[in-house]
């Protein structure tokens, strides 16, 4: 029963997407919100300029609805999801403002092309990402870590609420980094989120689980827009708060120490962007990879861009599916 409705509220999310998805490109694409592509940048992505942004919008509305419609039922007496999915579904709208302002400053305000300057938005993520930990220790009680295969708890203590915020900050900037290809985060972050609806089922997380079902869903119905050629964008609309959702369910679940395996592309995107920063300034010009993010390195090599989100998507697949394995034990 309870996997039953996780998969029917995927469909839903699918087809709500999907419906809302066109009336919301015709309005992108009218108040001609379009992506302003940077001028050191690969050649081949000029083509994408004007291509409509904040896309992320497809999915941040169809799961903020079915999360809202199911908790609503409960007035009836019929808990569908539980209070407990407030925390996640704040956190994808708290950072979806976040980055919608980000986008907007990047199409429209005075730093076009640049969006919000870096500092701010990471001092405003570092600050959201504080409170959802401390809400996360204090009010929820969630396990603060289970070792996987063991499924033993292990406290933290007062390590907890700096290490949960910088899970939430890292992985909202890895999602970041990855959406730069047509489909590559859409597949990486449905893929994930699959991944963490299976393991909270495994845990009797039904709530967890249904809410990251949803979003598989909702993901689904932004790609049938987003696969290459992608008729529009995410932006950081959709990629800061799926980051950061994406660490919050997997310390939700207390299994956050597989995010590494689970979000292996993100992960590796953000590493490779920090260390093409680091090596750059250690040799004083030169360049460990052609260019970063790591997607850009292999565009550079001479890898289309179809196959560089196909193969690292199936990377992101097996990842998920080996999380999936030790999770369980």
């Amino acid at each position: 029963m309870e996997t039953s409705l996780a998969l029917a509220l995927s469909g839903l999310g699918f087809i709500l997407s999907v419906i809302w998805g066109g009336p919301l490109l015709r309005t992108l694409k009218h108040f001609k919100l379009g992506k302003v592509i940077r001028v050191e940048g690969p050649e081949s992505h000029i083509t994408k300029m004007g291509t409509p942004t904040m896309g992320g919008l497809v999915i941040i509305g169809t799961v903020a609805l079915v999360t809202i419609l199911l908790n609503a039922v409960s007035i009836l007496g019929l808990n569908l999801l539980g209070r407990s999915v407030l925390l996640p579904l704040s956190v994808l709208l708290a950072y979806s403002l976040l980055g919608a302002i980000d986008d907007w400053e990047g199409i429209r305000g005075p730093r076009r092309g640049l969006g919000m300057r870096a500092r701010t938005k990471f001092i405003l993520q570092v600050v959201l990402a504080v409170i959802t930990a401390y809400i996360l220790k204090n009010t929820l009680n969630v396990p603060d870590m289970i070792w996987p295969g063991l499924n033993v708890e292990i406290e933290l203590g007062i390590w907890y609420i700096p290490l949960a915020t910088f899970i939430i900050v890292a992985m909202s900037n890895a999602v970041n980094f990855t959406d730069g290809l047509d489909g590559l985060a859409g597949l990486i972050c449905a893929t994930a989120f699959a991944a963490y609806g299976a393991i909270a089922l495994m845990q009797g997380n039904t709530i967890v689980a249904r809410f990251c079902f949803t979003l598989v869903g909702a993901l689904f119905g932004f790609l049938w827009f987003n696969v290459h050629p992608a008729m529009m964008i995410m932006g950081d609309t959709g990629s800061l708060p799926l980051g950061a959702v994406l660490a919050v369910v997997a310390l939700m679940t207390g299994q956050w120490v597989l995010l590494p395996l689970i979000a292996i592309i993100p992960l590796s995107e953000a590493v490779s962007d920090v260390l093409q920063i680091l090596y750059f300034k250690w040799t004083h010009g030169k360049r460990l990879f052609k260019m970063a993010p790591l997607h850009h390195h292999f565009e550079l090599v001479g890898w289309s861009e179809t196959q560089i989100v196909q193969r690292f998507w199936l990377i992101g697949l097996l990842g998920a599916i080996l999380g999936i394995a030790v999770a369980l034990g």
